[in-house]
């Protein structure tokens, strides 16, 4: 049932995102996926999420495409005329296009077209704030827009013959060529000095071992809202997709263990292009260097189960699929269930249902955090003597140190959480400073 008009769902959410919008736009989906209703949501939200006013919307088959313009002529009159009626200044199409097809359907239509894979770029172009991030970002659209020079550089001629300048000369094309080279050049130099920062900060993490988990999970499923209730934080939070795209990290204390490290990472999303992967891979490393993975699922979304399987997906391709997890059922209050937990059972991950937005099951996920990590976790007691100053500054970065006391004689008394690694280290001290022992 082909059709040029919005839900008036997609109408609604157009009309009060709350953006400036800067181009008129008219989306052009695939009719054929099995999962139309819940893409067609998500890619409307993508488009609104970049300032975009959904002015129209035309379906198209999956069948063989048309190899100028990817759209077929009958299709492509209809795009025409489309575009025409609503004074549209922009076409995204859902599927990924080549640049061939992008220039042909662009000179057909007399207006921009882009497709998903340059709309998630623009979206991260706005939502980049560190200057990782930007870099990131700014080395994808030039590896994407790489492969789409067709005069990009209007206020560059190109070189003509005459009177002492007769020779090949430079076409504006490869002039093109050379100046992108050259920024990627440059960005991935600056991309090389800020990922030897963050090793250098992550190797400063390990000498003191406090475990680290990342939240993970499909865009807009409420991870920075568990975040912001776990660590009394104010990360950003809005109901839009890729609200957070640079990653945050905050220390929590868990009651029975002691200190814990919690990062907040950007969200996953069906089709993820490959390109992104590949330049976002220098921040997702905090993922791979986690402890454990909370992989936080919008329980009231009707897909949830694609969603898991996507971030699945991507989980695979970065290389942390091995990784412990928990999966976190988010927004009960909105699906009607109550807070519960599922241990793990065998091959299953242990799984928690709550409500980031009220705060309901809380408690559970950190019982959770508890048995996942706490394995093997105890308290124990030093006495240090007053000869000891240094060790106990060592102490201090070896251990997490809960309290602190001194006794009638001056000796210092530590509560320490431990593990087998920590203790060892510890045992070490110990052999070297005859003034330290333990006491329990």
């Amino acid at each position: 049932m082909p059709t040029t008009e919005l839900s008036r769902t997609d109408s609604l959410r157009a009309d009060n995102s709350g953006n400036d919008p800067q181009e008129r736009a008219v989306l052009v989906y695939d009719y054929d996926r099995k999962d139309c209703d819940s893409s067609r949501s998500e890619f409307v939200g993508l488009a609104i999420s970049a300032g975009a006013c959904v002015c129209g919307a035309i379906f198209i088959t999956r069948g063989a495409p048309d190899t100028k313009t990817f759209v077929r002529s009958g299709k492509l009159n209809e795009l025409q005329s489309l575009v025409e009626s609503e004074c549209a200044t922009l076409v995204i199409l859902e599927s990924q296009i080549s640049p061939v097809q992008e220039r042909n359907l662009q000179s057909a239509l007399e207006c921009r077209v882009i497709d998903r894979v340059r709309l998630i770029l623009d979206i991260f172009a706005l939502r980049a704030r560190t200057r990782e991030g930007k870099l990131q970002v700014e080395l994808a659209q030039l590896k994407h827009l790489s492969t789409r020079l067709v005069r990009g550089w209007t206020h560059l001629e190109r070189q003509r013959g005459g009177i002492g300048l007769r020779g090949p000369g430079e076409t504006q094309l490869e002039t093109d060529r050379r100046l992108i080279g050259a920024r990627l050049k440059t960005l991935r130099k600056q991309l090389a000095t800020v990922q030897s920062q963050r090793q250098l900060h992550r190797r400063r993490r390990q000498r003191k071992p406090i475990p680290l988990i990342s939240l993970v999970g499909y865009t807009n499923s409420g991870k920075s809202s568990l975040f912001n209730r776990l660590t009394h934080s104010k990360v950003y939070v809005a109901d839009q997709l890729f609200a957070t795209l640079d990653p945050t990290i905050r220390r929590i204390k868990l009651d029975g263990y002691g200190s814990l490290l919690l990062s907040d990472t950007v969200g996953f999303i069906r089709n993820l292009p490959h390109t992104l992967i590949d330049a976002f891979r220098a921040t997702l490393e905090e993922v791979t260097e986690s402890q454990l993975l909370v992989h936080v699922v919008d329980s009231s979304e009707p897909e949830f189960r694609e969603h898991i399987d996507e971030v699945e997906n991507v989980l695979k391709e970065i290389g942390a699929f091995d990784i412990p997890r928990v999966i976190v059922f988010n927004k009960i209050d909105l699906s009607g269930e109550l807070p519960s937990v599922q241990s793990a059972v065998k091959s299953q991950n242990s799984k928690v249902w709550l409500s980031a937005e009220t705060g309901a099951g809380l408690d559970l996920i950190e019982r959770v955090f508890l048995e996942q990590i706490g394995s093997g976790h105890r308290v124990r007691r030093l006495r240090l003597g007053v000869e000891s100053a240094r060790s106990r500054a060592r102490i201090y970065q070896l251990a997490e140190v809960c309290t602190e006391a001194v006794d009638p004689d001056g000796n210092w008394l530590l509560e320490v959480y431990v593990d087998q690694v920590t203790e060892g280290r510890l045992n070490a001290l110990l052999e070297s400073d005859r003034g330290l022992s333990w006491v329990g």
